[in-house]
């Protein structure tokens, strides 16, 4: 439909376009409204990297991995709404009086969770991380995620270190 470039085509483009971005924002809506329902249920907080200017920083193997066969490439990255879903994590997090910090992203999936040892190689591929130094083998999506809370635990600490009155 791009290359016949018709006025038709376009206008069927522009409808497929809006279809896309109200399904990425309601799966958006069901996994941020999960991820604060759980932490409110278990009473705890909510730890997210900071991704701002993750566009930039991303680089990808395959150039133009579009088709299903290809994985995860530009087109993936770049349609996947990665601001909303943290913006409706934050506003249902608020919402639901669940705390949210922000930390920061860097190494959280080359450090290893156990013994904090960080290593490029750590990262054996997309789905397995086995750390050098101490051996621990953990899925790299469920260690990434145990230094997130950690970072998470950190921040709420020093933040609320930082509000506690002065005795006087």
């Amino acid at each position: 439909m791009q290359a016949k470039g018709t006025k038709s085509a376009k206008r069927r483009l522009k409808n497929r376009r809006r279809k896309e971005q109200r399904h990425a924002a309601n799966q958006n809506h069901i996994i941020a409204k999960k991820i604060v329902t759980e932490a409110e249920r278990t009473s705890y907080g909510i730890a997210l990297e900071d991704l701002g200017g993750i566009r930039q920083r991303v680089r990808l193997r395959k150039p133009w991995g579009h088709l299903p066969a290809e994985g995860w490439g530009r087109v993936t990255l770049h349609s996947w709404a990665f601001h909303q879903l943290g913006s409706f994590v934050e506003y249902k997090a608020r919402r639901a009086g669940v705390p949210l910090v922000h930390v920061d992203p860097a190494y959280t999936s080359q450090e290893c969770a156990e013994c904090h040892h960080i290593e490029k190689k750590n990262r054996v591929d997309q789905g397995l991380f086995i750390c050098r130094r101490c051996g621990v083998v953990a899925h790299a999506d469920r260690n990434a995620s145990h230094n997130i809370a950690a970072r998470g635990e950190a921040v709420w600490i020093a933040g609320r270190q930082s509000r506690a009155p002065a005795l006087s």
